[in-house]
C-alpha cells in the first residue's frame, strides 16, 4: 500500500498516477475486505440486506481501507469557501461580501453546519480557498488560490495552472486529515454564485442544456433564474470547455472551490479514507474527479439527493445512490454531515447481535424474489 503520509504529488498527472495506482495494488485486499464484511452482515441478527444501502455503504468502507474492521469514530468536514466572479451578473440574490461573512460564521461554528457537526461529533476544517475579502484571525485555513475568479461569461474562471494548483491543494487537505487521524470525511463549500459555475461544469462534462442544470440556487425570483440560465449558457459558448477534459472545463467554467473539492475526492482514493459528497455543489466536482480518474470512485459515498434539479441526474451518471431524501439545498456540508449519524446506526448494528448470540439459524439466500 501507498504510504498515506507521502508527500502530496507536486503535479496533477503525478497526483492522478498515484490513485491509480493505490486503488489497483490494493484490489485484492479491497475485494477480500469487502467479502469479509459482506459475510459478517449475514451473520447480524436481521433479514439479509434488511439496513440496504446502509450496509453496502459500510462494505465500501471496508473494501477503501481494506479491513473488515471499519470505524467512522474521527470525522470533519472539509467546507471550501470562494468567490465566483459571474456573481456580477446578478446570478444570486446577494452578493460575494457574504462569502466572507458566512465563511467567518463557519469557522466560529455558528453557522447551520456547526450546529449540526456539533451533535454529530464532526470537526469543522473552514478552508480559504479563493476569496475577495480576506478573513483573518477567524480559524480559516489559508489556501488561497486567487482573490476570486474571472466573471465566466467574459472568459476563462482560472489559468490551468490555478485549477491544478487547487486540486492539488484539496489532496493535501486530504492528507492532513488522515495524518490527524481521520476516518471520514464530508464535503462543504460556502461561495455566492457557485451554484451557476455548478450547472456550467455539469452542462459540460455531461452534455445538457443549461435549463435541465440550472435551478434557483439560494431561491431565486424568476427574473434571477433568466439571468442565470443567459450566464451557462453565454459562459459555454464563451469558453467552449473541452468535455473530454475535466481540467479544462473546471479551468473555463467553475471554481476554486469545485476544483479544491475535486482534489478532495481525489485525496480520498489516494488516502484511502470516505468522502461523503454533500449536494449538487460537490457531487459535480465528485464527477470531475471521476472524469480525471476513474480509480477515484472507490472514495465517493453519496450522502442524500438535494431539491436542486439536477443533483439528481449527476449522482445518476456517478453511479451513487443517496442515503437521504429530504429535499435540502442548504449547502455548507450540511447534507453530508446529516449522513454521519445514520452511517453510526450501520456499524451498531454491524457489530451488534448474530444469529449465534440468539441460538437461531441464520437467514440464507434464496432464490427468486419477492
Amino acid at each position: 500500500m501507498t504510504e498515506w503520509n507521502k508527500s502530496v504529488p507536486a503535479a496533477l498527472p503525478a497526483l492522478l498516477r498515484a490513485v491509480e495506482a493505490e486503488q489497483k495494488s490494493g484490489r485484492a485486499a479491497a475485494a477480500a475486505a469487502r467479502a469479509q464484511a459482506h459475510r459478517r452482515w449475514a451473520t447480524v441478527a436481521k433479514p439479509l440486506g434488511g439496513l440496504g444501502l446502509l450496509e453496502t455503504a459500510v462494505e465500501d468502507a471496508a473494501a477503501l481501507g481494506q479491513s473488515a474492521d471499519v470505524s467512522f469514530a474521527s470525522r470533519s468536514v472539509l467546507v471550501l469557501c470562494a468567490d465566483n466572479g459571474v456573481v456580477r451578473q446578478g446570478v444570486s440574490q446577494v452578493d460575494s461580501a457574504v462569502t466572507a461573512a458566512a465563511a467567518r460564521s463557519i469557522a466560529a461554528g455558528r453557522s447551520s453546519v456547526g450546529q449540526m457537526a456539533a451533535l454529530a461529533h464532526c470537526a469543522v476544517i473552514t478552508v480559504d480557498m479563493g476569496m475577495q475579502e480576506a478573513v483573518l484571525g477567524a480559524g480559516l485555513l489559508e489556501r488561497s488560490i486567487g482573490n476570486g475568479t474571472g466573471d465566466i461569461t467574459e472568459g476563462p474562471a482560472m489559468t490551468r495552472v490555478q485549477a491544478e494548483q487547487a486540486i492539488l491543494t484539496g489532496a493535501a487537505l486530504v492528507r492532513a486529515e488522515k495524518e490527524n487521524g481521520r476516518t471520514l470525511l464530508a464535503t462543504g463549500e460556502m461561495g455566492i454564485g457557485n451554484t451557476t459555475t455548478s450547472a456550467a461544469v455539469a452542462c459540460a462534462l455531461l452534455g445538457e442544456r443549461a435549463e435541465t442544470m440550472t435551478g434557483r440556487g439560494a431561491g431565486l425570483s424568476d427574473a434571477g433564474l433568466r439571468r442565470k440560465l443567459w450566464a451557462v449558457d453565454t459562459a459555454l459558448t464563451v469558453n467552449r470547455p473541452d468535455p473530454a477534459d475535466a481540467l479544462d472545463v473546471l479551468t473555463k467554467v467553475g471554481g476554486f472551490d469545485l476544483a479544491g473539492l475535486c482534489g478532495v475526492f481525489l485525496g480520498g482514493a489516494l488516502y484511502r479514507v470516505p468522502v461523503l459528497m454533500d449536494g449538487f455543489i460537490s457531487t459535480v466536482a465528485a464527477l470531475c474527479a471521476q472524469r480525471l480518474c476513474p480509480a477515484v470512485e472507490a472514495a465517493v459515498f453519496a450522502s442524500h439527493v438535494s431539491a436542486e434539479p439536477a443533483h439528481a441526474a449527476v449522482l445518476q451518471a456517478l453511479g451513487k445512490k443517496p442515503l437521504i431524501a429530504a429535499q435540502m439545498r442548504l449547502g455548507e456540508g450540511t447534507g453530508a454531515v446529516a449522513a454521519m449519524p445514520l452511517l453510526d446506526m450501520a456499524l451498531a448494528a454491524y457489530r451488534g447481535s448474530t444469529f449465534a448470540d440468539y441460538g437461531i439459524p441464520a437467514y440464507v439466500p434464496q432464490e427468486g424474489k419477492e
